[in-house]
């Protein structure tokens, strides 16, 4: 191990050893990517602009997309995720110490206290959850509303960051936004201001946003990701069974590539919607599932089944979650946004 290294870890292990723990944590988050030692100023230029921006970042990312994507070197792939896992200290560690870190963990409101007893007190950060249901259910309703009140207050559940929306469909809609803004007397110009849009034309596309995104979130204070809806261009450029295999491997490295913004990041929220497809060999019960098969299903953390209710009423009820029962909740979709 070299001299820099060395030095570099002893700085993390005083500032662990720190009385002052929120110091600690302040001191800690200063530690970027530029004071990782032993590596150059082209290698660092390369894992920035594959959107490698932290430490924790490169020790999450996987050593052979380095090698393919980013066009680093094995010897040297090997050498700078090993380094960075040890300094993020991702080995074992005690379940008290994990219980810790949840018992902490931020969440944000839906709108809906309903909705929100569903996820056991709001949609928690660090997480990826899935919302899938037929048109109309209120997937677009839901990730509109999260982007408004990811910059509440704490106190007011919210999570006092912006938002970034990953649109697929052209869903996306300001109008929206300004009635939910006004809904909860928030300035809908300030508002729009912290939400970044893009517009994804097809997969390659999508990808290829969610890969830079993490510049993104850093620069804007990000604290939740949407991605609306997951599937649709995989659905629409891949068909045939043919297809198939393609398709459910770009997708197992799309979600992959959201679940680690959801552990680089702290006090991050990520969110996709999903559709469903009608199952033909179904004679008695729901014949919809989601589409995506088990690498969307094994991808989520959280997975939520959207159904309509009567009038302006919905339906959303929790299919897997570690933590939480199956249970479903009533809400509703207001001019204001989504309220009980």
């Amino acid at each position: 191990m070299n001299k820099g290294l060395k030095k570099f870890k002893k700085k993390i292990k005083e500032i662990s050893m720190s009385d002052n723990k929120s110091e600690a944590k302040d001191k800690k988050k200063e530690l970027k990517l530029d004071d990782l030692p032993g590596v150059g100023d082209a290698t660092k230029s390369k894992l920035k602009s594959a959107g490698i921006t932290s430490i924790r970042a490169l020790a999450l990312y996987p050593i052979s997309k380095l090698q393919d994507e980013v066009g680093i070197g094995e010897k040297t792939s090997i050498k700078i995720v090993k380094a960075a896992q040890e300094i993020e200290k991702m080995g074992f560690k005690s379940a008290e110490l994990i219980w810790e870190k949840r018992r902490d963990l931020k969440r944000i409101t839906t709108g809906s206290n309903n909705l929100d007893e569903l996820f056991g007190g709001g949609l928690e950060t660090g997480a990826v959850i899935e919302l899938f249901g037929e048109y109309r259910t209120g997937k677009t309703q839901i990730a509109h509303q999260l982007c408004v009140n990811s910059q509440l207050p704490y106190e007011s559940g919210g999570l006092e960051g912006a938002a970034l929306y990953v649109d697929t469909e052209g869903t996306f809609r300001p109008e929206r936004i300004i009635n939910m803004s006004e809904g909860l007397d928030l300035d809908y110009g300030e508002v729009l201001k912290n939400i970044v849009v893009g517009r994804a034309y097809n997969s390659d596309h999508q990808v290829l946003l969610i890969k830079e995104s993490p510049k993104i979130i850093e620069e804007k204070n990000i604290k939740v990701v949407i991605v609306d809806s997951i599937i649709t261009h995989f659905r629409s450029e891949y068909v045939g069974r043919g297809t198939l295999a393609t398709r459910q491997q770009l997708l197992n490295s799309h979600i992959h590539d959201l679940l680690r913004l959801s552990e680089t990041f702290e006090e991050l929220c990520v969110l996709f919607t999903n559709q469903v497809s009608a199952k033909p060999d179904v004679f008695y019960g729901n014949p919809l599932t989601h589409t995506g098969g088990n690498i969307i299903a094994h991808g989520s953390t959280i997975r939520v089944y959207l159904r309509k209710g009567k009038g302006e009423q919905r339906v959303a009820k929790i299919i897997d979650a570690p933590h939480l029962p199956e249970s479903d909740a009533v809400f509703t979709i207001t001019d204001d946004g989504i309220r009980d």
